[in-house]
């Protein structure tokens, strides 16, 4: 059985998409999941980019892409009122539930129908206590070992190489993006889909770095 690590900020649509398709994409393999809320600005400050709903352009495109996936795919969502928000309440709730050591899928489903599903606003005070009344976290999100839970995920995950969300970590490759699932199958499959990822895998390799700003 392979385990995956399932690095996920509740601030990406992507996330809510690739979390939903999860089971379909890999149906059939021997897998287990840990789910890794992570802070995702961090990811940006430290490889020094901007999100994508930082840049106009971008952020118009990427609510037409997710809309028009998530119907490609029968999975709902609907954008939230605001976006981007301040998702730190959210991902502290989340490590606050965690009780063997990361949160279990309920939870995290559960966060991500709090944003992605209705179209109210994600982090609005009144919808976080009640969430967090229905979650009935076994310690309280405001806490230091709780705060010190998402920092410690998060510095874990940039050292894994995670520079997105979502991403897929299993046997020290790192899978990025809900684009990114079919690879992953392909990693765990083995055989002739693995060697032609294994293949894949090594193009970087061959390019040197030209120019840099």
């Amino acid at each position: 059985m392979k385990h995956i690590d399932f690095y996920l900020d509740f601030i990406s649509p992507y996330a809510h998409l690739a979390f939903e398709q999860l089971p379909r994409a890999l149906q059939g393999l021997s897998y287990e999941v840990t789910y890794r809320p992570i802070l995702f600005a961090a990811l940006l400050k430290h490889h020094g980019q901007l999100g994508p709903a930082e840049i106009a352009p971008k952020r118009d495109w990427t609510y037409r892409q997710v809309a028009w996936l998530a119907a490609q795919h029968g999975i709902a969502l609907q954008l939230p009122a605001a976006h981007p928000f301040n998702p730190i309440g959210l991902l502290r709730l989340a490590w606050a539930c965690a009780r063997q050591g990361a949160p279990n899928r309920y939870v995290t489903e559960t966060i991500l129908h709090h944003v992605w599903r209705g179209g109210e606003a994600a982090d609005d005070p009144a919808r976080l206590a009640a969430l967090t009344a229905t979650l009935a976290p076994a310690h309280d999100p405001a806490s230091d070992a709780v705060k010190q839970a998402l920092r410690s995920a998060t510095d874990e995950a940039i050292a894994a190489g995670v520079f997105g969300v979502p991403s897929f970590g299993v046997d020290g490759r790192v899978f990025w993006g809900f684009d990114a699932l079919p690879m992953l199958r392909a990693h765990l499959v083995g055989g002739a889909e693995r060697a032609a990822l294994d293949e894949a895998w090594s193009a970087p390799a061959g390019v040197a770095v030209g120019i840099r700003r």
